[in-house]
């Protein structure tokens, strides 16, 4: 298999926004069984097209790719192709690079409830560079007409929406639904996936009533902890559009691992 059907592959990959990480020989020195530049394309599942080498060396590429995409963190593996017996993964007598570079699906903000401030995160979280998704069970609130620029529309109910859209480590949910009946019916089918952020909106006291609720349904503590409600960053924000920066700064801030705190010492 020729590199043009790995590059082929990337651009089915971008359709598609999906996730796999691509390996790449970049050093190869002595006798080793690919030459620099070839590659091998690897999805989460463990499948792939291409190849490294083939044998024990590129099953040891494919388990550090899935790392890779666990991650989100590109790395360069060293092999020495000599003595088995030390750990080597083959016997040519060569050494190898590769590169491993996670090509990782969009970050995805999918708002659930088309109210107002659901409309602002939209629009914020677009500005951002987002996909942006918009889901409501009431289908005036969930179109292009009521909530402009998102990239797809889910009217459905927030238990049903994991069964129409694929929730992964690069999706952000943002519950800004009308009540605690509404969440706690809805969410625990969404605390069950990878979602990467799980915001509620509320005050402290709508929360511990759809904590109760969720309790008596039996959903475990350490799913519900995965919440962050109320959600966003304390501004004393009042304003569809100003709670909107603070629920985005929240969500910017734990992709990139930040600390919320001021910077100014």
């Amino acid at each position: 298999m020729n590199n043009e059907t790995i590059y082929q592959a990337l651009a089915e990959l971008n359709k598609r926004s999906d996730s796999a990480a691509l390996c790449t020989v970049i050093n190869s020195e002595g006798s080793t069984p690919r030459h620099v530049g070839s590659k091998m394309l690897v999805y989460p599942n463990g499948n792939f097209i291409g190849t490294v080498g083939g044998g024990e060396l590129e099953s040891r590429v494919i388990k550090s790719a899935i790392v890779s995409l666990k991650s989100g963190e590109a790395q360069t593996l060293s092999y020495t192709m000599a003595d088995p017996s030390r750990g080597d993964p083959g016997v040519c007598g060569g050494t190898v690079e590769v590169f491993v570079e996670p090509i990782l699906s969009p970050a995805m903000v999918v708002v659930i409830g088309g109210g107002h401030v659901g409309r602002a995160v939209v629009h914020l979280a677009k500005w951002l560079g987002f996909r942006v998704a918009v889901s409501d069970d009431r289908e005036e609130f969930c179109n292009p007409e009521s909530v402009p620029g998102a990239d797809a529309y889910y009217p459905v109910e927030m238990g049903k929406l994991a069964e129409n859209l694929k929730v992964t480590r690069r999706t952000y949910l943002v519950v800004t639904s009308r009540g605690s009946n509404v969440d706690a019916k809805g969410l625990p089918s969404l605390l069950e996936s990878e979602a990467a952020y799980i915001g509620v909106i509320g005050s402290k006291r709508r929360w511990l009533t759809t904590v109760k609720a969720l309790k008596d349904k039996g959903v475990d503590e350490k799913l519900i902890a995965k919440v962050h409600s109320p959600m966003g960053i304390e501004l004393n924000a009042e304003t569809p559009e100003e709670i909107a920066v603070s629920i985005m700064a929240e969500i910017l801030m734990v992709r990139d691992k930040g600390t919320g705190k001021m910077m100014k010492g």
